[in-house]
């Protein structure tokens, strides 16, 4: 591993909490948690509704901060929470209408700008960003996961 390895590492892995920052800053202006905000994302878009499971799956949290979120926006009658008939212990999870008018225009306003911004690239540099994304992605789980700091 070279210095301008570790360098580039320390600048990617900066743009990366410099997003989260962002998106966080963003929530916290609109009234809500950053995982609050990821997980009425989700479910703003999901037509028919999607189950917690999904959703823990979508935003990449777990079960816990998951069933806490929905707690919070149930009480507040955001969204319903139904059986699955064939799995009762699946539960389906989905936006009421004034579930939709909160957080409407925020999720629309932040998918806008992430859309908006990846239309700045170029077809060639947007597929590249994914795929070097993807790929970073993939190495450092599985390097995060191996027992030993040795490649």
């Amino acid at each position: 591993m070279t210095k301008e390895d570790r360098k580039n590492a320390y600048l990617y892995c900066k743009f990366r909490d410099e997003q989260f920052a962002l998106y966080d800053d963003y929530a916290k202006r609109h009234g809500m948690l950053m995982k609050t905000l990821l997980v009425v994302n989700v479910l703003f878009y999901a037509q028919g509704g999607m189950t917690q499971t999904e959703i823990c799956k979508r935003t990449f949290q777990s079960k816990q901060t998951v069933n806490l979120i929905i707690k919070n926006l149930l009480s507040d009658n955001y969204v319903t929470v139904t059986e699955v008939p064939e799995n009762k212990r699946n539960k389906m999870v989905q936006m009421t209408e004034a579930g939709r008018a909160y957080c409407e225009k925020v999720v629309r306003h932040i998918t806008w700008a992430e859309d908006a911004a990846m239309a700045m690239f170029t077809p060639e540099e947007q597929k590249q960003l994914i795929d070097l994304s993807r790929t970073f992605t993939k190495n450092l789980t599985m390097l995060v996961n191996q027992e030993t700091e040795e490649m």
